[in-house]
Parts: structure tokens; C-alpha cells; sequence
């Protein structure tokens, strides 16, 4: 197990993952959200869900990212708030790592499209869902130049990723960071360095997610030490003038 190293604290925004009770097949950190973030060297923070009375400045008034997981629910409110949390993310540039359907709500909300049913809808796809089989694996392609191939390496790497939606048409302002090898979209990041965003299909934190996994909290957890510095320089900058 790891100490916390960090003061950043990362808001998870829904319900710790659903194996957290579960054991993996190396024992370096816990199961779940909570127990990968402190591996991760930052103190993990689960969000209230919100309500008509709480605001996001209220909600996050103390957090220096977030990771947006399956969120509360699956209802159109729900939905709604997790797109929400994304768009108060852009607009305070708050770092934020988008889990599994929280990739799809940040392509939503971002103005993106997504596939519904791959089965359905693209029948020539690569099998991303089997219920019998739990912790189903398959191959991805990290595509050289991007933020995720900074954390994973380019290339092929396999990931536990187990969805029957997808993205289908990437939101604006950002670009494919991995797709499977059938093409399916597996993560999109923001372009621009002005706001640090990943979305991934897989679970990096459950237990069937790989050591490497880490790596996107990592990411997320160095992209809010360099915003809380710039932040610093510009406030001891603001006084000097």
C-alpha cells in the first residue's frame, strides 16, 4: 500500500466501483476509486449527488479535479447532472478523468453522438460486451502524440473494457487518443493544454483493471498539481504588481 504524498483532492462524482470488494490478481493497492487514488499519492473525495440546492461551486469549492465514473444513475436526471459537472469542468478548467459511461456523458455534453447498441448498429464490431465472461479484455491501439500514449505508451495495450455503447461522433475540441482494433472509439482527450480531460472506456480501477491502469490517475493527479502551481504563480504575480 502507498502513502498520500499529495494535497490534491479529486472528487469522484458517483458510487465506488461496484468490485471494490473484490480481489485482484496483484494486491499492490485496493480495489475501486478510493483505493487506486491514494495509490495514486492524492486524497479521494465522494461527491454528494447533486440536488436542486447544492451548486457544483459549492460541490467542488474544495476539490482540484475529478473523476466522473457511472455517476449516480443511470435516469435522464442523472444524466443530466453528470453533463453538467462537464461543462462547469470546461468552464473552470477543472482536470477531469471520465470513466466508462462518464466518457459518454463528456462527449454528450460536449456536443458529441454516440452509438446506442454496437451489436446493432456496427455488427461487424469486435464483441465489447459478453456478460457470461466478467472482466472481459480485448486490445486497444494508443495512438501515438497524445496524452495517453505520455501515461500507457503508444500502441497496443489491453484493457478490461466491457461497453455496449461507444462514442460515435467525437465532441468538438477533441480528438481520439485509442480506439480498438475493429475502430471503436475507447478514449478521446481535450486538444487544447488549457484544460487537462481524458475519457476511457475501460476501468481502470476495478478488478479486473491491469497495474498500468494507474497511469490515467496519474495523469489527472499531475495535471492538478500543475494547474494549483500556475494558479500560485499567478496569484504571488497578481500581488507583486
Amino acid at each position: 500500500m502507498f502513502d498520500v504524498t499529495s494535497s490534491i483532492r479529486i472528487g469522484i462524482y458517483g458510487t465506488e466501483e461496484e468490485t471494490a470488494q473484490d480481489v485482484r490478481n496483484f494486491a499492490l493497492w485496493s480495489v475501486g476509486y478510493a483505493g487506486t487514488i491514494k495509490a495514486a499519492s492524492a486524497t479521494p473525495v465522494f461527491l454528494p449527488e447533486k440536488t436542486a440546492d447544492l451548486s457544483w461551486k459549492e460541490i467542488l469549492h474544495d476539490i482540484d479535479g475529478v473523476v466522473l465514473g457511472n455517476g449516480h444513475g443511470q435516469t435522464p436526471q442523472h444524466l443530466a447532472d453528470s453533463e453538467e459537472l462537464v461543462r462547469f469542468c470546461r468552464e473552470h478548467q477543472i482536470p477531469l478523468l471520465a470513466i466508462d459511461h462518464g466518457m459518454l456523458a463528456l462527449n454528450l455534453a460536449l456536443g458529441g453522438s454516440l452509438h446506442t447498441d454496437l451489436p446493432r448498429e456496427l455488427p461487424e464490431a469486435l464483441q465489447h460486451r459478453h456478460p457470461p465472461e466478467k472482466g472481459l479484455r480485448h486490445a486497444i491501439n494508443v495512438i501515438e502524440d497524445t496524452y495517453l500514449a505520455d501515461l500507457y505508451g503508444e500502441g497496443e495495450v489491453v484493457v478490461n473494457s466491457e461497453h455496449r455503447q461507444a462514442v460515435q461522433r467525437i465532441a468538438r475540441g477533441f480528438r481520439v487518443s485509442a480506439t480498438a482494433l475493429d475502430g471503436v472509439v475507447e478514449a478521446i482527450e481535450h486538444e487544447k493544454e488549457n484544460w487537462w480531460v481524458l475519457g476511457v472506456q475501460w476501468r481502470p480501477a476495478s478488478a479486473s483493471a491491469s497495474g498500468l491502469d494507474i497511469q490515467v490517475f496519474r495523469g489527472l493527479i499531475n495535471a492538478c498539481e500543475a494547474r494549483a502551481t500556475q494558479t500560485a504563480d499567478e496569484d504571488t504575480a497578481d500581488l507583486a504588481a
